[in-house]
């Protein structure tokens, strides 16, 4: 079902709303679709539009660029029947392993020391180009039409080991703090720069960051990390673009956050998304614990689905308690995509037991839709 930009708002901040939603945030693998039509699937099945996910229709670019803005021309190095190595706009060597892999993986990195960064930093810093006037009358034309519109800002800890990679990066904070505390400022400066001046014209309904900062056993950086270095940047960001309207500051991370989400919210947080059960979020003891501080979307066991209908049965009947529907703020959906193995049969009795228990209407035929939803 079609949502608008003003239900979607007000579900999200615990506001009135008559009915749960329900969603799929990121779609299947690579290779499900093959494991589906052997089963039988339609095409409306494997491609997820015979199950009438709710959606809400989303303007990504609201015309302002916040992350890396020009940077080198993407040059294909190697295409094989395996794999594809390609320069991206950083220069790095990007690899993507053909059949099963969704993301690319950086084989370099262009950032060592304060030097390296130095080099590339005329490509995180502001300027007037970065603004598409254009794109911004169209997103308020769309707005105004129940568009949701969706302003990002480049991830702190994601920025980091972007430039540096995973372990040079966590490891800069301590022995490099003054690089760091430079990205964060030039992250600041150029994202304010571009947001003070888009929203004398445009309302962003909500601020984006993607921040995969933690795995299976925690976030690859403690609290007083994310205090002293990007608490500042996230915050000053926030103040500025809640001050002029915008109501929902949404993360998109996986793992176990719950080490951090306290000063993450202090940061101006109020929604996140998947909350992975198989790295401890339990979206249950979440919102008992955050209340409506919070919004969620996902947190229901992808892995559940490979198991049978009664442990499917029991992980929607825990997730979907009365309280958890009743006030609002939780859209329920898988914590990621949709696993190889899971059947065709299974992903039904999934799709409708969460549709009964959440007291919407059967499927109908006549009217399907699905729209990836984690933005």
């Amino acid at each position: 079902m079609k949502i608008s930009n003003k239900e979607y708002i007000e579900f999200m901040t615990f506001g009135d709303s008559d009915r749960s939603i329900f969603v799929e945030l990121f779609g299947t693998l690579v290779g499900l679709d093959n494991e589906w039509k052997a089963q039988g699937a339609t095409e409306d099945e494997i491609n997820l539009v015979a199950f009438d996910w709710d959606w809400v229709p989303v303007v990504r670019q609201c015309g302002g660029n916040t992350g890396v803005f020009g940077g080198f021309e993407k040059k294909i190095l190697e295409d094989t029947s395996q794999q594809i190595i390609w320069l991206d706009e950083l220069g790095r060597k990007m690899k993507i392993c053909k059949g099963y892999s969704t993301d690319p993986l950086p084989m370099d990195f262009p950032v060592k020391d304060m030097e390296s960064w130095l080099s590339v930093k005329n490509l995180y810093e502001f300027s007037e180009d970065r603004i598409d006037w254009e794109i911004v009358d169209d997103a308020c034309k769309l707005q105004g039409e129940g568009h949701l519109v969706v302003a990002t800002i480049p991830g702190g800890f994601d920025t980091v080991r972007e430039l540096m990679g995973e372990v040079n990066g966590c490891m800069a904070y301590y022995m490099q703090p003054e690089l760091v505390k430079d990205i964060m400022q030039t992250l600041m400066h150029t994202s304010i720069k571009v947001y003070e001046r888009i929203t004398e014209k445009l309302v962003i309904d909500q601020l984006s960051v993607h921040e995969d900062m933690a795995g299976k056993n925690g976030p690859m950086i403690g609290p007083d990390l994310v205090v002293g270095f990007i608490k500042p940047y996230f915050s000053a960001v926030w103040e500025l673009l809640s001050s002029r309207g915008t109501k929902l500051f949404d993360m998109d991370s996986d793992g176990d956050l719950s080490p951090v989400l306290d000063v993450l919210i202090d940061c101006g947080l109020n929604a996140m998304h998947p909350f992975e059960p198989a790295a401890g979020m339990d979206i249950v003891e979440i919102r008992k614990k955050y209340g409506k501080r919070l919004a969620i979307r996902g947190g229901i066991n992808k892995f559940a689905l490979l198991g049978t209908k009664e442990e499917i049965r029991r992980e929607l009947e825990y997730k979907m308690q009365p309280f958890m529907i009743e006030q609002g703020g939780t859209i329920f959906g898988l914590d990621h995509r949709i696993v190889n193995g899971t059947t065709i049969e299974n992903y039904r009795y999934y799709v409708n037991l969460g549709r009964e228990i959440l007291n919407l209407p059967p499927l109908a035929p006549d009217k399907r839709g699905w729209a990836r939803m984690a933005f």
